[in-house]
This record gives structure tokens, sequence and C-alpha cells, in this order.
């Protein structure tokens, strides 16, 4: 059985769906083992919601936010992963 893919760049792919009511996923890669950190922010910039905090095994990985309980609007996506920074827009439509 071959090994799963490794990423060459770290990398946090658009959202998806997006306008999305109320779940989304998230798909990001890390090259090499270590620690990650993917925050959801209101359009305030108050953090809502942490979806991971943790470290990680090289590779591609998914993580799906289910904003039920919170209210339509714009909202940002924030990866920190080692020098790697990257901060999407994404919308709740319900």
């Amino acid at each position: 059985m071959a090994a799963p893919p490794i990423p060459e760049v770290y990398s946090l792919s658009q959202a998806y769906p997006n306008p999305f009511n109320p779940v989304t996923t998230l798909e990001f890669g890390v090259p090499v083992d270590g620690d990650v950190a993917i925050d959801i922010y209101n359009i305030q910039g108050r953090l809502v919601e942490s979806l991971v905090s943790r470290h990680m095994e090289a590779g591609y990985h998914n993580v799906v936010w289910n904003a039920d309980y919170h209210a339509s609007g714009v909202y940002f996506v924030k990866m920190i992963a080692s020098e790697y920074l990257k901060t999407q827009k994404i919308m709740l439509v319900k």
C-alpha cells in the first residue's frame, strides 16, 4: 500500500461550500510535522471558534465547521503553521 501524499508547501484551500449554511469544510496541507492553528474570526476581528490547535503530522487534512449557533455574515478563517499564515473570507447565509 502506498504512503499518503505529502504536500510540498503549507496550504489552505478555499472553504466549500462558500457561501454556506450552516456547515463548511476546510482542507489544508502540512508539509512537515508541526503545530497548526485554524481559527474563525467574526467581522469585528473577535475569535468565535478554534477549529484546530494541535501538533499535526505531515499530510493533507480537513476540518468541518458547523456554524449552526452563529449569526449570518462574513467570517474569516486564519491558519497559522510555522512561518505560514493565510486568511480567507467565508460567508454564512441562513
